[in-house]
C-alpha cells in the first residue's frame, strides 16, 4: 500500500501541474428531469432521486424514455417519432437535431436495445455513446431496468462535457509511464468500494428477515405442533420444519460472524459470499415459518384461514393477471390457437377460484381437496404455456438451429439457477411441497422467451450500435444511437 500511496501523490502532483491552469469542473444537477415510462418498468420513486442526485459538468436536462418494442425494431426512430408527437421541445427549432442541454436515455425491455442522445452542446462521440450504453447492459440484461437506467446516466453525466484534463486522452498522455499503477489501483478500489456496499446491503437484508424469524420462534414451534400430520401437505412441511431449529442455529452462527467483520473487512469478496450466504439462509427461514403459519390455520381451519387460503393462491392470481401482457408483446402471437387457450383457461380459472373458495367457508370441500385443485390448475396453466412456447418458436425461429436455441432458452429459465434468473423460494404451500422448477410460471415464461429473442436477433447478426432513424427520420442528424444488449 506504501508504493500505491506514492504513486498517486506522484500523479496528483502531475495533474495539478498540467491543469492548474485549466478552468475547474463543476458540478451540476439536473435543471429538469422527464420520466416517459411507456413500458411500465421504472420505479420512479427510486430513479428520479438518484438521477436528482447526480452531478452533471453542464447544465442539463435529463429525459427518460421507455417502451415495449421489438428486437428488430429502430429505437433511434421511435424515439423520435415520440419527440415529435408529444415533446417537440426536445428537437432544435430548425427540427434537425435534438435541443440544447438535452440528455435522452432511451430503453425497450422487450426488444433489449439501449439508446442515447444529446444535444448539439452535450453530444459525445460514438465511442463515448457506447460506453454510456455499455454501462447499464449488465443490469439491463438481468432485467433491472431502474438500476441499469440511472448507471447509464451515471455514465454520460462522467462523458458529456468532460473537460479535456479528464479525458481519457489526456490521462493516457499525462500517464504513460504509470498507467498500469493507475488502473491497478483504480480497480481495487472501485471493487473494494462495490463489494462494502453489496455487503452492507445483504447484511441489512439478512439482519430484517433473522430479526422476523427470531421474534415469530415460539409461535412457529406452536404453529408446527398442531399441524396434522396425516395431511400429505401438512406431513411434508412438517419434514421441513424439521430442520428448522438446525438451519437457525446455522443462520444464528452466520449472523454471529459476518456482525463480526469490520467495515474494511466487509470490502472482501469472499467476506461478501459469507454475507449472502447469512442473508439467503435468514431469508429461506423467514419464508418458511410463514408456510408453517399458514399451514396449521388452513389445514385445521383456524381463525386465520381466509386470509392462509389467499396467500396461496397470490402466485396464481399474479400468473392469470400477466396472461395478456405476455401475449400482447411483440413476437409472443397473441391471435393463434394456444393464446386463445390461454385467454380461456384464464377466465374459467377466476371463475373456479371463486368456487373453490366458497365451497371451502362452506365446508364442502377440504383444505386439502382445495389445495389439490389448486395444484392440478397451476400444473394445466404449465403445460398450456409450454404449448405456447412451441407456438412463439414456430413463429419467430427462422429454421431449425434458431428453434433450438430459443427452446433451450425457454427450458433453462424453467431450470435455470437463482442467480441467473433471480427466481426465490416461493413462501406458499405449493412452493414448498414441490420443487421451484415444477410449474412453469408467466415470469418464467417470459425470461426464456425474452432470452431466447434475443439470442436468435443476436445470432442473425445484432448488437451493434444504430445511429440512423429509420425511414420517417427524413433529414434528421441528431447525436445518438442505440445498441442490444
Amino acid at each position: 500500500m506504501g508504493i500505491v500511496r506514492k504513486v498517486l501523490g506522484v500523479l496528483l502532483l502531475v495533474v495539478i501541474g498540467l491543469a492548474g491552469t485549466s478552468p475547474a469542473a463543476v458540478a451540476v444537477t439536473p435543471v429538469d428531469i422527464v420520466v416517459e415510462d411507456r413500458a411500465g418498468v421504472l420505479d420512479e420513486n427510486t430513479l428520479v432521486p438518484a438521477v436528482q442526485a447526480i452531478e452533471f459538468y453542464q447544465p442539463t436536462k435529463v429525459a427518460v424514455y421507455t417502451y415495449n418494442g421489438s428486437a428488430s425494431a429502430n429505437l433511434n426512430e421511435e424515439v423520435l417519432r415520440s419527440a415529435r408527437a408529444e415533446h417537440p421541445e426536445w428537437i432544435s427549432e430548425d427540427g434537425q437535431k435534438w435541443a440544447n442541454g438535452l440528455f435522452i436515455f432511451a430503453l425497450d425491455p422487450v426488444g433489449r436495445q439501449v439508446g442515447t442522445y444529446m444535444g448539439e452542446n452535450r453530444k459525445v462521440s460514438l465511442e463515448q455513446r457506447e460506453d454510456i450504453q455499455n454501462a447499464s447492459k449488465e443490469l439491463l440484461r438481468d432485467a433491472q431496468w431502474t438500476e441499469g437506467t440511472i448507471a447509464g446516466i451515471q455514465r454520460g453525466a462522467e462523458l458529456i462535457n468532460q473537460p479535456w484534463y479528464r479525458s481519457t486522452a489526456f490521462l493516457v498522455a499525462a500517464w504513460t509511464a504509470v498507467a498500469a499503477a493507475v488502473a491497478g489501483t483504480a480497480t481495487w478500489l472501485i471493487v473494494r468500494w462495490r463489494t462494502r456496499v453489496s455487503s452492507r446491503k445483504e447484511l441489512a437484508r439478512g439482519d430484517a428477515s433473522y430479526s422476523n424469524v427470531s421474534m415469530d420462534l415460539q409461535v412457529t414451534e406452536l404453529n408446527a405442533g398442531t399441524i396434522p400430520e396425516a395431511s400429505r401437505y401438512g406431513s411434508t412441511v412438517l419434514e421441513k420444519h424439521r430442520t428448522f431449529m438446525a438451519k437457525y442455529n446455522t443462520a444464528t452462527g452466520l449472523a454471529n460472524q459476518v456482525h463480526a467483520l469490520t467495515p474494511r473487512a466487509l470490502s472482501r469478496r469472499q467476506n461478501l459470499k459469507l454475507v449472502r450466504s447469512y442473508a439467503d439462509a435468514a431469508a429461506e427461514l423467514d419464508a418458511l415459518d410463514d408456510v408453517i403459519a399458514d399451514t396449521n390455520a388452513l389445514l385445521n381451519r383456524g381463525s386465520a384461514w381466509a386470509p392462509a387460503w389467499d396467500r396461496q393462491l397470490a402466485p396464481y392470481r399474479a400468473d392469470l393477471a400477466a396472461i395478456e401482457q405476455m401475449l400482447s408483446k411483440h413476437h409472443a402471437e397473441g391471435g393463434s390457437a394456444t393464446a386463445a387457450a390461454l385467454r380461456s383457461f384464464r377466465d374459467q380459472s377466476h371463475r373456479d377460484i371463486e368456487r373453490w373458495t366458497a365451497e371451502l367457508a362452506d365446508g364442502a370441500i377440504t383444505p386439502e381437496t382445495a389445495l389439490d385443485r389448486l395444484r392440478d390448475a397451476r400444473t394445466q396453466l404449465s403445460e398450456l404455456l409450454k404449448n405456447h412456447a412451441d407456438t412463439v418458436i414456430d413463429g419467430f425461429a427462422k429454421n431449425e438451429k434458431e428453434a433450438a436455441l430459443m427452446r433451450r432458452e425457454m427450458e433453462s429459465a424453467q431450470a435455470g439457477s437463482k442467480v441467473k434468473y433471480g427466481r426465490t423460494y416461493e413462501p406458499s404451500i405449493l412452493g414448498t411441497v414441490y420443487p421451484a422448477y415444477y410449474f412453469l410460471s408467466v415470469p418464467t415464461f417470459n425470461s426464456g422467451f425474452t432470452t431466447g429473442v434475443h439470442s436468435v436477433s443476436s445470432a442473425r447478426g445484432g448488437g451493434g450500435s444504430t445511429t440512423g432513424y429509420g425511414g420517417t427520420g427524413g433529414s434528421f442528424s441528431g447525436s445518438g444511437s442505440s445498441s442490444s444488449f
